[in-house]
This record gives structure tokens, C-alpha cells and sequence, in this order.
């Protein structure tokens, strides 16, 4: 991989741009602009530290990730997940730079039976789904190069996301209840990462598949209670304590903003396009687990 590919990352501290910064490190030069040097919060102050970086790709890794909380945050959720990538988006295109960007199964509202393709029509649930849409929708309309890759259910040994929460909960609680009719794929940071390298070594190669959208997920299914019960069974093998787990419907636990049922993804355009597959949630789990001992 060339040097003198200036790969400029959007986000610094959360756990998918964490993963990146180590994945993508000697592919090129790394230049990763935090909150305080660009903040996705105020779009039109996005164009000049963009334009100062003259980057080749651009990998936006921020966004307003606090479900619940962008119910009541409505005009912030959009000015960072819609407003702030179309204009990122605006200026890739300019720059003749692609564009990668992360995107969510809370486009859709789950109540599909099957796992989601890219063809299908989204109804977000949330804000934080529609704002996200809205990004969608923004990229597209700008008519540069990019990738937006729709992943969920996000984990990393690093940030705020459910397998911290549960590995937490699990060993102070004796009794735990966790929501079982939601069902999707957990999905490591370190996935995503890594397949966002592989996308970029193909670009690079000159071997890339259709621009577009696509699904990255890991590979397989489970509810949360199902995650949470493999968090569990790593903490009793390794001699910890843990709660006795208790499978409940989403009525019981209700929350601001609604989640959709089925949150499964269908990866398989992404391979066919691209060439680039995840491993099974579970194979990824005991990887990022590992890292951890």
C-alpha cells in the first residue's frame, strides 16, 4: 500500500474509528480530526479543515450514536448524521476523494420476516434512524464516489456498547433480564475495521466493486439476550461471576426511541461486489474476548 495515500479519518475516540486508527495504520498516512478540530455538530465549519487535509479517501467514523437520547435531541441527531455527511460528501466529491461512511439497521422498521438487502424501502422507527437515512440520502445526492455501509448491534473492548454493559451488569447483579424478540448481528469493531481495509486494499488495486450501498455485518443471528448469554458463558469460563439471564419481550423493557424487531442484514451483495465477508458473530466475539485477557 502506498505511503502517499493521505487517508483522512472523521472522529477519533469512538470505538469503530479506535479499531480503524490500528487496522488502517501503514496503509498510508493516517490523519484522524477529533471534535475539536471538526465538529460534525456545526456542518458549515466542516468545509475548511477538509479542504486544509487534501485527503484521497475520506472514512467518516463520527455520529450520533445515543439512540434514546436523539429523541430529544432532534435538530443535533440531524446536524451530525445528515447534514454534516452530505456536506462531507460535497467536498469528497470536489476533492475527487471516495467516501466511506457507516450507516445503520435503524433505516428499517423490522418488521420484515427475512434478513434486509439493499433493495429494500426503509421506514425508520426513531430519530436517530431518520437522521440517519437522511445521511443516506445526502451522500447520494452529492454524486462523488463513496461507500455507505449499513452496519449493527456495534461492540468494541473500548467506549460505551453492550458487551461492556453486559460484562459489568452480569458480575454485580444476581438477576439479570434481557430483551429476547429483538434479533440481529453483533458485530465487532475490529470487523468492521478490518473489512473496510480490504475494501480500501481493492480500491487501491484497482479491483472495487459498484459504488454504493451495502451491508456489513457479521455473519449469523442472535437476540440480545443470546449475546448476553455468550458474555456470560466467557465470564463463567473464566471463573467470574455472573447473573442468572432471564429472557423478556421489548414490552417489558421500554425505551424512548422504538427498536426494530429484525435487525438482520443480508452481507451477500457486498461479497459479490466486493469480494469482502465477515466471519460468524460469535468467531468475532471470542476474537475481541481474547483481546481482552
Amino acid at each position: 500500500m502506498s505511503a502517499s495515500l493521505r487517508i483522512l479519518i472523521i472522529g477519533q475516540n469512538g470505538q469503530v474509528s479506535q479499531a480503524l486508527q490500528s487496522r488502517l495504520a501503514g496503509m498510508g498516512e493516517l490523519i484522524v480530526l477529533g471534535s475539536n478540530q471538526l465538529d460534525m455538530a456545526q456542518p458549515d465549519q466542516i468545509r475548511p479543515p477538509v479542504e486544509a487535509v487534501r485527503p484521497d479517501l475520506i472514512i467518516n467514523a463520527a455520529a450520533h450514536t445515543a439512540v434514546d437520547q436523539a429523541e430529544s435531541e432532534t435538530q443535533r441527531a440531524f446536524a451530525i448524521n445528515a447534514s454534516a455527511p452530505g456536506i462531507l460528501a460535497q467536498v469528497a466529491a470536489e476533492l475527487d476523494a471516495p467516501l466511506i461512511h457507516y450507516s445503520t439497521d435503524y433505516v428499517f422498521d423490522g418488521r420484515k420476516p427475512e434478513p434486509y438487502t439493499e433493495d429494500d424501502t426503509p421506514n425508520p422507527l426513531s430519530v436517530y434512524g431518520r437522521s440517519k437515512l437522511a445521511g443516506e440520502e445526502a451522500i447520494h445526492q452529492a454524486g462523488g464516489e463513496h461507500l455507505i455501509l449499513r452496519t449493527s448491534w456495534v461492540y468494541s473492548s473500548a467506549g460505551r456498547n453492550f458487551l461492556l454493559t453486559m460484562q459489568r451488569l452480569l458480575q454485580e447483579k444476581p438477576h439479570l433480564r434481557v430483551v429476547a424478540d429483538q434479533v440481529g448481528a453483533p458485530t465487532w469493531a475490529g470487523t468492521i475495521a478490518e473489512s473496510t481495509a480490504q475494501l480500501i486494499e481493492r480500491w487501491q488495486a484497482g479491483r472495487c466493486g459498484a459504488w454504493g450501498t451495502y451491508h456489513l455485518t457479521a455473519q449469523g443471528q442472535t437476540s440480545w439476550f443470546g449475546f448476553a448469554q455468550a458474555i456470560g458463558e466467557d465470564l463463567v469460563e473464566r471463573h467470574k461471576p455472573c447473573a442468572v439471564l432471564e429472557p423478556i419481550p421489548s414490552s417489558a423493557y421500554p425505551t424512548p426511541a422504538p427498536r426494530p424487531l429484525n435487525s438482520r442484514l443480508d452481507c451477500t451483495r457486498l461479497t459479490q461486489e466486493w469480494g469482502v465477508s465477515q466471519p460468524d458473530w460469535r468467531s468475532a466475539l471470542q476474537q475481541c474476548l481474547a483481546g481482552q485477557a
